[in-house]
């Protein structure tokens, strides 16, 4: 962590106290996580007192199955293709909480009066659907931004002038980036010759994990050296 940085977590530390959490980096950069109740207050004084004023990228985060491997490589039968393993989905009612830390918003700030850059990172809580307020009167830039968290994640922004889809079509059906989102999809498109227009359909592939399966062949692999003694 270079002097620069560590001197300006010393003042947010004098400035929030408890109010920012500070988050261990290995690459010297500055993370802090704040409580969503606290984000504006916090926006607004880090633009304000300490020259943050340019909002560089907002971005969601699913923490589910964090920190857990999709691919099991510790043991290989000799083929060399088990590291397939299935994920039990888990699908949610809309009536149920999420748990606490599931859902992320990180904001990436940059001064370009002090040439230095802070990550600030805030988690939705149990809301379903998960909730933040909008910094777009904090960052006008945050607009389409949030917009596409809002998009790919379902997280809304409270005070947002205009929520609406960016990247996927208005009928989209779910939020693609959430860790359940089946890889398939919900419903697919195609053309109703009764009905003359492109109308959607439950979607007719079937779920499945898919392992890449590498063939070599080469002089390492002959048969006539399969059985021959070392030596």
């Amino acid at each position: 962590m270079s002097d620069r940085n560590e001197a300006l977590a010393a003042r947010l530390g004098e400035r929030f106290g408890e109010q920012l959490v500070r988050v261990e980096s290995r690459i010297g950069e500055l993370t802090f996580e704040v409580d969503k109740v606290d984000l504006i207050e916090v926006a607004l004084a880090l633009r304000t007192d300490f020259g943050f004023e340019m909002l560089m990228d907002v971005c969601g985060v699913d923490y589910l199955a964090y920190g857990q491997d999709e691919w099991t490589t510790a043991s290989a039968t000799e083929t060399g293709f088990s590291r397939g393993v299935e994920r039990d989905a888990v699908i949610l009612d809309e009536a149920d909480a999420f748990p606490p830390r599931r859902f992320a918003v990180v904001y990436h700030l940059l001064s370009i009066q002090n040439n230095q850059r802070l990550r600030l990172r805030t988690f939705t809580g149990t809301d379903n659907p998960p909730v933040v307020k909008s910094v777009v009167d904090v960052w006008n830039g945050a607009n389409w931004f949030e917009r596409e968290v809002f998009d790919l994640f379902g997280i809304l922004f409270e005070g947002h002038p205009d929520l609406r889809r960016i990247l996927t079509d208005y009928g989209f059906i779910g939020h693609p980036f959430r860790k359940d989102f089946p890889l398939s999809g919900n419903v697919e498109v195609k053309y109703d010759a009764e009905k003359g227009r492109v109308a959607y359909q439950p979607v007719s592939i079937e779920p499945r994990t898919l392992v890449p399966r590498v063939i070599r062949d080469d002089n390492r692999y002959s048969a006539d050296l399969k059985d021959r003694p070392n030596g």
